[in-house]
This record gives structure tokens, sequence and C-alpha cells, in this order.
């Protein structure tokens, strides 16, 4: 029987380094989304912002955040880190990943580095064309797969 791990590490392989999602943030009932670019670094989600936007406003006063992409959906707690430049290794990572970005952005002194620590991750995958949905419990180490019957 495959342990939570071992699901976990083959879920991160196949998210890969990084890619483009959509990030969900909230401030007084009001949600609003915009794409991000985001990389992965020891099993968090992380992108950078400028202090300046709605959305690091958004992020200042209510930390629960979500990102979506393809069949990929991540609920969890957003946290800021500082300057992204003070962040070794989300820089190699970012400029790995998305180097137009790295280098328009990542320098200016407005830019901020966030961490999502996920706690809850859902994601549809097919097995012979049948549709199962895969759970992931961060914080309880649960996960769970089950077909997708539509009843």
């Amino acid at each position: 029987m495959e342990t939570f791990s071992d699901r976990y590490k083959v879920f991160l392989e196949d998210f890969g380094k990084g890619k483009t999602m959509v990030l969900s943030t909230s401030e007084n009932n009001i949600v609003s989304s915009r794409m991000m670019s985001v990389v992965e670094i020891d099993g968090n989600f992380c992108f950078q912002t400028d202090m300046t936007f709605r959305k690091y406003r958004q992020l200042s006063c209510n930390h629960n955040v979500a990102l979506c992409a393809d069949n990929v959906q991540i609920e969890g707690i957003c946290e800021e880190l500082g300057h992204p430049l003070d962040n070794a290794a989300f820089c190699e990572r970012f400029r790995e990943c998305f180097k137009g970005s790295f280098d328009a952005y990542t320098a200016l002194k407005n830019e901020r580095l966030f961490r999502v620590t996920p706690l809850y991750i859902e994601r549809w995958i097919y097995k012979d064309g049948v549709p199962y949905i895969e759970t992931f419990d961060i914080r309880e180490r649960l996960y769970r797969i089950s077909r997708y019957c539509g009843i």
C-alpha cells in the first residue's frame, strides 16, 4: 500500500519545478484571482509580487489563499518572506523557470517573496480514461483517491 509520503512525492514530481497558476486571495469577503508564476521549493509554493498591488494588501489581511492550474487545486496559508533576492533557493528556481520575469522584476525595490504552505491539495487524474480525484490532507498526512462516478 502506498503511503501519504509516497503519493505526495509523486504529486510534487508531476507538478514540476514551476508553473503559471491562478492565485485567489480575499479581503472583506471579496475574492479576486490573477495569474502568477509559481515555483515549488521543498513542498511549498513560492511567488513574488509588488507590495503596492491589491493582492499584496489582500495577502497582508488574509493569509488563506488558493492556487489552481490545470487539474490541480491547492489551498494553503501564505506568508511573506522578505525581498526575493534575499532567498537564493527561490532566485535559482525562479530564474530557471521564469527567466523573463526574474530579469524584469525580481530586483525591483517593491518586490516581495511569498510562500504558500499547502494544507489541502486536490487533483483529477485519469487511469485508462477513468476519472479519479486525489486528495492530500497535508496537516493530517492523509491521502485518498476516489473514482468519480457523478452520482
